[in-house]
């Protein structure tokens, strides 16, 4: 997977982490060389576990205060954003309100976030913020159209992005003038994982040097995922209307195996 650049060739990539749990990001980032640069949970347990695992890395609680610490120049802007805000209003096991559900709203909260992210840098002369967002599959089909509310707000849309059909597919990309976004569904079992555990993985990028597909998606094709739903790279155009445009070129995106 390729990474962004830090500006500095010996400087780290920092990355915030919002929504953050007991941070199974982190296992996975620092081997990589990656530094947090700040946590953000409410939750009493998994406040205990960062403070124990991580004491050097501030937790910042509440992440819709973040955005205003960032422009108070109160907390650093780092070069990834990752979070999966709660899946609870998308899930089968929750009410599945979608956006009418507070803790669904965070998901709208994590633009504003980015956003602000994106302008502090911009005004340093750094590079935009780069986005790793994930959550269940539910939110492609959330009737309150969630997903095409993030996309439209990523992209720099003025309105949600609309699916070309009754639900957004399992894999696709979409641009637009604020940023480039693919995402795709992906299953812990092909990943070294003894479970079923289906979740989107969204990426999503301003910066000139880093396209969100080759994060994504293999130009071979998908290799053993069987992310039954996955649409031909053919039909984003129309999940893109108006004006953010797919842009294609990739095999990954095709009727999945299986």
């Amino acid at each position: 997977m390729p990474l962004p650049t830090s500006p500095s060739s010996t400087a780290a990539l920092q990355y915030g982490s919002v929504c953050s749990g007991i941070e199974a990001v982190s296992l996975a980032w620092e081997p990589l060389g990656l530094q947090a640069a700040w946590f953000a949970e409410i939750e009493p347990f998994p406040c205990a576990v960062l403070a124990h695992h991580y004491p050097a890395v501030p937790n910042l609680g509440d992440m819709t205060r973040i955005a205003r610490q960032i422009r108070a120049g109160q907390v650093t802007a780092p070069d990834i954003l990752v979070g999966g805000t709660p899946c609870q209003a998308f899930s089968i096991a929750g009410a599945r309100r979608g956006l009418d559900d507070p803790r669904g709203a965070l998901t709208l909260a994590y633009v504003e976030l980015a956003d602000e992210l994106d302008q502090t840098r911009r005004n340093s002369g750094r590079p935009p913020v780069t986005l790793v967002w994930e959550n269940v599959p539910g939110v492609l089909n959330d009737r309150t159209n969630a997903f095409g509310c993030l996309l439209g707000a990523l992209a720099g849309e003025s309105r949600p992005l609309e699916p070309p059909g009754a639900k957004w597919a399992h894999a696709g990309h979409v641009s637009g003038p604020r940023r480039r976004i693919a995402w795709r569904v992906l299953d812990a079992q092909y990943f070294g994982v003894a479970q079923r555990r289906k979740r989107v993985f969204l990426v999503a990028s301003g910066r000139d040097d880093l396209d969100p597909a080759e994060v994504l998606f293999e130009r071979a094709g998908l290799h053993g995922d069987s992310s039954a739903g996955s649409a031909p790279w053919q039909g984003a155009p129309h999940a893109a209307e108006p004006g953010a445009e797919a842009a294609g070129g990739y095999a990954g995106l095709k009727q999945p195996c299986g």
